[in-house]
């Protein structure tokens, strides 16, 4: 395959993946110079038209610290580059494995904020180890400044008045997943309004970095439905930090019991997670597919 962006001469090698139907371009950042890509030219590969089209791009590059293998960077589809993608993660160590760069496994890869553990296991299934969600606003980040809030079980719930107020429940569990989440129920996925109400609340001034806007049914309580509204990608079929931050947020709401089945519009994730022990956070676990669509060439 050979796609266009600008005639200068330069090729790009790159892999088109997806985890659960959230779709990536996988580039080797290790054997190839990206440096000098510009944040318009991300955009342009990402463009479902007009390039290669991707929800993320993903970059595999040398590890920066001694206790990591790789290092993983993202970029959303509107050029900007984000923290975490926890779909992405699980198609970047099968694409380090099937490209010969490692043969370790389970390996650990560094993200902006932290240390994954990834894992691939013989079914084609991607164990990862996501890390623990943070709840401090800081660290989100979140400002509740001026918001109504009421107590749920464990769970503190944020009331955001939105231009568009929705006939569901509109109180929302804030938590970050190594990028900030805002997670409500709704009492049918199918006629919420992700997309008109989803925009909205990512750019919502509580989140100085924006936000993702999670819309979880609950099923029973080791099951659930969830669609996501991704910051700088608009709703993505599946949405690995998404899935953890429901699940993490309907655990502490008292709705669920880990181990939970995420059923997304792409494919089912299974995410588990032993709460808060001793004050401390537990790891999230996320097992899910990982697999890759096809391999080509296009000029930068």
């Amino acid at each position: 395959m050979s796609t266009s962006l600008k005639n200068t001469g330069r090729k790009l090698r790159f892999t088109k993946m997806h985890g659960a139907g959230n779709d990536f371009i996988v580039l080797n950042g290790i054997d190839q110079d990206l440096s000098t890509i510009s944040r318009e030219q991300w955009q342009a590969l990402a463009h479902r038209q007009f390039g290669i089209g991707a929800d993320q791009i993903l970059i595999v590059e040398k590890a920066t610290r001694p206790d990591a293998d790789f290092r993983y960077r993202i970029f959303n589809s509107d050029g900007g580059e984000v923290e975490q993608c926890g779909n992405g993660s699980r198609c970047f160590v099968r694409f380090v494995l099937d490209q010969g760069l490692s043969t370790k496994n389970p390996l650990r890869v560094e993200v902006a904020h932290t240390v994954l553990t990834l894992k691939a296991h013989p079914d084609g299934q991607v164990e990862v180890d996501m890390g623990a969600p943070i709840f401090e606003h800081s660290q989100i980040p979140f400002n509740a400044s001026g918001l109504a809030s009421m107590q749920e079980f464990q769970e503190m719930l944020f009331a955001l008045p939105l231009d568009h107020p929705a006939s569901h429940d509109s109180f929302v569990g804030v938590l970050s997943m190594g990028n900030p989440h805002a997670v409500q129920v709704v009492a049918d996925l199918e006629s919420a309004p992700v997309l008109e109400e989803g925009a909205e609340i990512e750019k919502y001034s509580a989140f100085p970095k924006k936000v993702n806007a999670g819309y979880m049914q609950v099923m029973n309580r080791n099951e659930i439905k969830l669609r996501v509204y991704e910051r700088g990608a608009g709703e993505t079929l599946a949405c690995g930090t998404g899935a953890c931050a429901a699940v993490v947020s309907g655990i502490r709401r008292g709705l669920l019991d880990s181990p939970v089945k995420v059923h997304t519009r792409g494919g089912d994730l299974l995410i588990a997670w032993g709460g808060i022990v001793n004050n401390v956070a537990q790891s999230v676990i996320m097992t899910g597919p990982a697999a890759t669509a096809f391999e080509g060439e296009t000029q930068i």
